[in-house]
């Protein structure tokens, strides 16, 4: 690991790996200095594909991607299971939501501190953090495949 990368708390880190684990190809969106659980899901045997607006070094294994969830390239995302984000700041929860749609993607997410989530979302509590799964509101038109 690079200096001045932070983990996440192991006990949360094996809680969010549990349940992202469940998909083989995802995205994290805005790695920032945390590859723990992308180089974890990696190791299990996920394709994951780390993105962030800056440059960052990921683990072997995990690729990067530079792109930006609010102009994103949908190529990057266009075959994932799941895109999934630590610590999301609530301005990008729509953005993000809206990108996995299009593909079809679930969106799993924890927020910064006592942020609530600002799309519609079940919250599932783990050691240490929530994660939020989105989910539709009635309505809304998922996918957009073609």
């Amino acid at each position: 690991m690079a200096d001045g990368d932070t983990d996440v708390n192991p006990a949360t880190r094996e809680a969010l790996v549990s349940r992202l684990a469940r998909h083989d190809r995802l995205v994290e969106v805005g790695v920032g200095n945390r590859p723990d659980v992308a180089r974890a899901l990696a190791a299990g045997g996920a394709e994951v594909t780390a993105t962030d607006v800056h440059d960052r070094p990921v683990p072997d294994g995990v690729r990067f991607v530079r792109d930006d969830v609010t102009a994103p390239d949908d190529s990057v995302y266009a075959d994932a299971d799941a895109l999934y984000a630590l610590n999301l700041p609530p301005d990008l929860h729509g953005p993000t939501w809206a990108l996995a749609r299009r593909h079809d993607a679930a969106f799993l997410f924890t927020t910064l501190g006592g942020d609530p989530a600002a799309v519609r979302a079940d919250p599932e509590t783990l050691p240490g953090e929530t994660l939020f799964t989105a989910r539709p509101a009635p309505g809304d038109r998922v996918g957009g495949r073609s």
